[in-house]
């Protein structure tokens, strides 16, 4: 062991707490955790459950080598308490000490910013029980698989002490805390481990989070032995030159905090492309909450890339925000004379000529207010993301399971997040369950004035769920359209039709796509007793239904429709008299829904418009209420759903 290594060691040990009740010195410990910023303490979220569930807001105590002080629950990732067990992708918790943070100055782990999971060495600290007292421990470990989107595998052969769930794992080689302890294995030795990615899930509290680590760790504090983190960090491999050095990547990241954060996820994502000249990362990629992150793509498994294309990325990032009123003189003066540091100068063009893409620029001040119709993207043009709710099996009354496919548009679409639940959930406790793997996943995916579409796939005797009117936001803006419908572009999809589109699906849907001008055809059609009836009508017709579609007659018409090869139409999810002509409220409604149609110049500008509607609904504008109860089926065959009992990372969305 290297003398550099038994330095980082110290820090990593001053930077371990373990959390017990408050009052006796001798409390047995709840687990570990680890500083992460000042005031602010990781752990796993199970070690703090069985003590908060019915009190979050208990006090309890942190303690390390050179703190004991009070703290509280900030927040953790648990959706459901009343599981057994707490999923790797939510167990993680935030603790706060209470008082200001000077009040108990303590060491701070550095976390690594790369994206990409680890594999190999470590080492797993904690505290484990005494007596008689809590005492630290560091142990050699092993990453030798993955599991999920933040699971890490610890091989066998590790023997984890009680209490060290929740304490941090160094990688020695970079200098980085990559995750933390889960859990042992029972009845075997190893266990599991959450990268640290898996913070990034905590939306603004990570923002929050991790700008006060990287502000700490730039003003390079030094401990008791006069070490620091960065100090101790190995840099590029040697004999590579130029190289972004630990020093660099630290005063980056310090300056990159002082700047607005992002406006979401995709603007990241551009710009980490873009500042690779367009080349794709390896691997998945973890939510983009920060300007940090966009910088954790610039690697080569461990290794950074070349110097001028982080530079390159600190310079699309300041160009935003300049744009926007909130450049950074420091950040443009540090890109300058780190770019006069390199010898290359040839190539200090890569830097100096780019610019934002047309896309990151923000819109003219004088720029129209009136609203733009966004269409909705088809196979390779923008992101979608879909909701799966498959409903259980003999369950009376009915519960559904559900699954989270995300696609960016390019390659092939990912399972996001699936259904952990034993029995599926109720229609009252969906919006509940989906709080926050598709309320997250949805805000981490909008873009600036582009909302990502929702697509959610329901058996047809479901599709009257108003699914339009779900919110994921407790507390919003009074001015804020938080109802699905109103924020984006929300359609329906039939789960019955998984797997390859029939000829009749696909013709259909490419003779109405080549239309510029639409009517609605009122359904179920006079005299039509079977599916022949659909097949006919004419490609410029949309079906409309002023009823609803999971019951009834609206059910048979629905069925009949779909089998006729219809991916559009629109109902009324309301009540409506089973037997007998239809009220003079379905005419109005008719007679409505012929204007909206006018107003479409493409199939694909339809989700959208409804949205404005919604909208207007949201904002009480007159005249609007009238669309409130209405649905949208909107199938593109071109995706199809993944087939039913199909590898799903094969199968198209």
């Amino acid at each position: 062991m290297s003398e550099r290594n038994d330095r980082l060691f110290e820090l990593v040990r001053a930077a371990t707490v373990h959390l017990l009740p408050t009052g006796d010195k001798d409390s047995p410990l709840w687990g570990s955790g680890f500083f992460v910023a000042p005031g602010w303490v990781l752990t796993a979220a199970h070690v703090l459950r069985p003590h908060l569930t019915t009190d979050r807001k208990a006090v309890f105590r942190v303690r390390g080598e050179t703190v004991d002080a009070e703290a509280r629950l900030e927040g953790w990732l648990i959706t459901d308490p009343r599981r057994s067990t707490v999923p790797l992708a939510e167990d993680l918790a935030l603790v706060r000490l209470t008082g200001e943070p000077d009040d108990h100055p303590h060491e701070c782990v550095w976390l690594t910013d790369r994206a990409a999971r680890h594999s190999g060495a470590l080492k797993a600290c904690g505290y484990f029980p005494g007596p008689p007292e809590a005492r630290f421990r560091m142990v050699d470990a092993e990453i030798n698989g993955h599991e999920d989107t933040y699971g890490l595998i610890i091989k066998p052969d590790i023997d984890f002490p009680n209490g060290m769930s929740g304490g941090p794992l160094l990688d020695p080689e970079t200098g980085a805390v990559v995750g933390l302890v889960k859990s042992r294995r029972r009845e075997q030795d190893g266990g599991k481990a959450v990268a640290i990615a898996a913070l990034r899930r905590f939306g603004e509290t990570y923002r929050t989070v991790m700008a006060a680590h990287d502000r700490w760790h730039g003003e390079e504090p030094m401990s008791e032995s006069g070490d620091n983190w960065i100090d101790l960090q190995h840099g590029p491999p040697a004999g590579q030159s130029p190289a972004w050095t630990p020093r660099d990547r630290r005063r980056a990241l310090e300056l990159l905090a002082t700047l607005p954060p992002p406006p979401d996820e995709p603007t990241v994502r551009l710009m980490a492309k873009h500042a690779r000249s367009g080349s794709q990362w390896a691997g998945g990629t973890p939510e983009l909450r920060t300007w940090r992150d966009g910088h954790g793509l610039l690697y080569e498994g461990t290794t950074p890339l070349d110097p001028l294309t982080f530079l390159r990325y600190l310079r699309l990032v300041e160009a935003h925000a300049r744009a926007r009123g909130a450049g950074s003189p420091l950040l443009a003066e540090w890109i300058g004379r780190r770019l006069r540091d390199d010898t290359r100068r040839p190539l200090h063009a890569l830097v100096r000529d780019v610019a934002l893409p047309d896309e990151l620029r923000p819109l003219p001040a004088d720029a129209a207010p009136e609203r733009i119709v966004i269409s909705y993207p088809g196979p390779g043009e923008g992101p979608v993301v879909a909701l799966l709710l498959d409903p259980v099996i003999g369950s009376q009354p009915v519960r559904f399971f559900w699954q989270i496919w995300y696609h960016d548009g390019d390659g092939l679409p990912e399972v996001h997040e699936t259904d952990g639940s034993v029995h599926g959930c109720r229609p009252d406790e969906l919006v509940q369950a989906l709080r926050i793997p598709l309320g997250s996943l949805l805000a981490s995916k909008d873009r600036e004035g582009h909302p990502v579409p929702l697509e959610v796939a329901l058996p047809t005797e479901h599709f009257d769920t108003a699914v339009h009117r779900w919110r994921f936001d407790d507390i919003a803006a009074l001015t804020d359209p938080g109802h699905l419908g109103a924020r984006r572009r929300l359609v329906l999809r039939s789960l019955e039709r998984r797997g390859d589109p029939d000829n009749l699906w696909l013709d259909r849907w490419r003779h109405m796509t080549g239309e510029r001008r639409f009517q609605g055809w009122r359904m179920p059609p006079p005299g039509a007793v079977d599916a022949v009836g659909y097949r006919d009508a004419e490609r410029d017709r949309i079906p409309v239904m002023c009823r609803p579609a999971g019951l009834g007659p609206g059910r048979v018409a629905m069925k009949r429709a779909l089998g006729g090869g219809h991916a559009v139409a629109l109902w009324h999810i309301g009540p409506h008299p089973e037997r007998g002509a239809c009220p003079p409220e379905c005419d109005t409604l008719h007679a409505r829904l012929e204007k909206f149609l006018e107003t479409l110049g493409s199939l694909a500008e339809l989700p959208d418009r409804l949205r404005h509607v919604r909208q207007d609904i949201s904002e009480q504008r007159p005249g609007s209420a009238w669309a409130e109860p209405l649905a949208l089926l909107y199938d593109d065959p071109r995706r199809p759903l993944p087939a039913e009992e199909t590898d799903p990372v094969d199968a198209p969305l």
